[in-house]
């Protein structure tokens, strides 16, 4: 069961330099006499973060499996007389930023494909490096059908494989098809009675799972179960495929464990309150700052952030420096993805929508500015820009990472090579650019220092181009170019 629009939701064409986008966040409940799809909704809520393109949710009733998804934020998706016709006692969902396939409903999560055995939905947060030799193997196990699968997306990809299996059931079939998928991927999936879910055997992306009074939740991060009122149990380990039904949570390893962390989550992508590897990444953000301001100190009047991403780390800057913390920018937080196309002039005022200068605080003033990253450099020239407008007297951009010099295979959308600043300016050289007084990056050993995970744990590809996961001859400059059946991206 689900809806189409007559049109696609635009991508936020008012931001002129969007942040680093994760692939997905993915949610599953199983809780029997509670509802679940308001579950699934309030968890998914908390991941919104991750993907803002689309959103869905599966339940079960025990007979039969409906899912309901459509483009959009959760909250635009989903109203209370639609969670109303999602009943059962277990339930997965998914918010979605696209990495393989295009943005378009098709794609929206989760998928949903009959088996021999009942029926599969899935959904998934990663990105798979050997897509093209799957769609190849599933041609191959339905060649006679010539079904259009329509979605371009690894995650469909993997749906058709576990169905395709001839295994006795869901869990056996999965357990046969995981060993096969290269890359970054942590999946939750369900047949009508049972939860599973499963992590790639580097843990790329976070899962973790919790205890509910009456059942289980697996999600994305820590932070979704704190909003369902689950208590946080431990992460799923990498390699690691679980089951959860009336018999409570079974385990097995179907992979030994390569732990490649990505070190990303901890600089920008998951939540200040969730936990990674036991650390409260808010706590890491904050050392990740003062680190920053011991390795590119200045002197100043004022440190602010680039809200709210550059926060906590903007704290740890003014700590670790002793000049005075402030806010300088005001984030309108309800500012998202628009139906409305602007005008050529109103886009570039786009950056005004979302952030504004506060002039009585920063007017006179020497100014450090901390943010997470610089992408493309756009939203750094335009920030610097409003402060010099607002009568900053001098602007110190210091940004809690290092360097983006490299594109992620793993689910991070970064721009193309061509299109990351750092790849192909240097520091000096950015800092004319974006027009700022000073510029300093924290070091990459800095960072790994400040998330307490040893370095050969971790996935620092963005910022040095040592991929630990193999990356095909047919991934060019950060974008997948598949040239199999329907398998496409439209990055």
């Amino acid at each position: 069961m689900s809806r189409r629009p007559d049109g696609l939701l635009n991508h936020d064409i008012l931001d002129a330099d969007k942040g680093p986008q994760d692939a997905c966040g993915v949610f599953g409940v199983w809780a029997p006499g509670e509802e679940v799809a308001k579950l699934t909704f309030y968890g998914l809520y908390a991941l919104q973060h991750r993907g803002q393109e689309s959103a869905g949710i599966a339940t079960s009733d025990g007979k039969r499996i409906l899912v309901y998804k459509d483009m959009g934020l959760v909250s635009q998706v989903f109203t209370e007389s639609d969670l109303a016709t999602l009943p059962g006692d277990l339930a997965i969902g998914h918010c979605r930023y696209s990495t393989t396939g295009s943005s378009t409903w098709v794609n929206a999560q989760p998928t949903l494909r009959p088996t021999k055995y009942g029926t599969l939905a899935l959904a998934h947060n990663g990105n798979l490096t050997n897509t093209g030799e799957l769609a190849e193997l599933v041609q191959k196990l339905e060649p006679s059908t010539g079904r259009d699968r329509g979605a371009t997306t690894d995650t469909e990809i993997m749906t058709a494989l576990i169905s395709l299996q001839n295994e006795k059931n869901v869990e056996a079939s999965a357990i046969s098809v995981l060993p096969q998928l290269e890359g970054a991927f942590s999946l939750v999936f369900m047949d009508e009675h049972t939860l599973y879910a499963a992590r790639d055997r580097h843990g790329v992306r976070p899962l973790v799972l919790g205890k509910l009074e009456t059942g289980w939740v697996v999600a994305s991060e820590s932070a979704a179960l704190d909003i369902v009122g689950a208590a946080f149990v431990r992460e799923i380990e990498p390699g690691e495929f679980i089951a959860i039904d009336e018999n409570g949570v079974r385990s097995q390893r179907w992979a030994t464990a390569e732990p490649k962390g990505c070190l990303f989550e901890y600089v920008y992508l998951a939540r200040p309150d969730t936990l990674i590897a036991g650390q409260g990444i808010h706590v890491t953000r904050v050392a990740i700052g003062e680190r920053l301001a011991k390795e590119a100190p200045v002197e100043a009047d004022l440190v602010i952030p680039v809200p709210e991403s550059g926060t906590p780390a903007a704290i740890g800057y003014a700590k670790g420096s002793g000049i005075p913390f402030g806010i300088g920018l005001v984030k309108n937080s309800y500012v998202g993805r628009t139906f409305i196309q602007p005008s050529q002039t109103i886009r570039q005022l786009g950056i005004r929508l979302k952030l504004n200068p506060l002039r009585e605080i920063i007017e006179g003033k020497r100014i450090v500015v901390v943010d997470d990253s610089i992408v493309r450099g756009n939203t750094q020239r335009a920030i610097v820009r409003m402060l010099r407008e607002a009568g900053a007297r001098e602007i110190h951009v210091r940004i809690s990472s290092p360097p983006v010099k490299w594109p992620c295979y793993y689910g991070i959308d970064f721009a193309t090579r061509a299109e990351l600043i750092a790849s192909g300016l240097e520091i000096e050289e950015i800092r004319r650019s974006i027009g700022a007084d000073s510029l300093g990056y924290v070091s990459l050993e800095g960072l790994i220092e400040a998330t307490q995970i040893q370095e050969n744990k971790l996935c620092s590809a963005c910022f040095t181009g040592t991929y630990p996961i193999r990356i095909p001859a047919d991934m060019s400059e950060g974008k997948m170019r598949l040239e199999i059946s329907e398998v496409h991206s439209h990055e």
